[in-house]
């Protein structure tokens, strides 16, 4: 009888150490290039985004093993330009970020954890007035889309992984206010990223 307790408590620890064990959330920092597609409209021929460099930070929470939800912000600063017929030569030095939450499914493959994600979020362009910016006066522009993409996570330990992942996020262009900066088009923000994310 004692050794039946005694193993049921055993068995009881144990469940209770590997439970509290189990990583149910991750945070992760990364970097993200920031790269669009020229876009063509009735008024701007075309409109064009600098490519630049920004930060990427997330925070993971596993529904299940193989479900997650998640939340994004991003921070870039690049310059968007503008060619109309009004403006030849238009452009506004801008400050980009992004918030997101998506939902997340994995798989695991011994270290290998390839995910897609779909979302949605918000982008604010703000403009920065400085001699980047030819235009004023300038308006935040706050753009609704939709956030999707897919990566690979490689488990360095069970704390710790490196991320690399394709996102992009679709929405209508920034127009700052400006009727003459209005393609009136969709378009594809790219920010592929590379980070490292801990498991806690």
């Amino acid at each position: 009888m004692k050794k039946m307790i005694l193993l049921g408590a055993l068995l009881v620890c144990t469940a209770a150490v590997a439970n509290a064990q189990e990583s149910r959330q991750d945070a992760s920092v990364s970097f993200i290039g920031v790269y669009a597609p020229a876009v063509y409209g009735e008024v701007v021929h075309p409109m064009t985004t600098t490519t630049t460099g920004g930060l990427l930070a997330s925070y993971r929470f596993m529904l299940t093993p193989r479900n997650a939800m998640e939340l994004n912000y991003t921070f870039a600063q690049n310059s968007i330009k503008y060619n109309s017929i009004t403006f030849p030569a238009g452009e506004v030095h801008t400050r980009q970020q992004e918030f997101s939450a998506a939902y997340v499914y994995s798989r695991t493959y011994k270290r290998y954890n390839p995910f897609v994600e779909g979302g949605v979020g918000a982008m604010f362009f703000t403009p920065i007035l400085d001699n980047g910016t030819h235009e004023i006066p300038t308006k935040q522009s706050v753009q609704i889309g939709g956030l999707f993409g897919g990566g690979l996570a490689y488990e360095i330990n069970p704390s710790f992984d490196i991320r690399v992942e394709y996102r992009g996020f679709m929405m209508k262009t920034p127009d700052f206010g400006q009727a003459v900066f209005n393609p009136n088009r969709y378009y594809i923000l790219m920010t592929p990223s590379l980070g490292v994310a801990y498991h806690f």
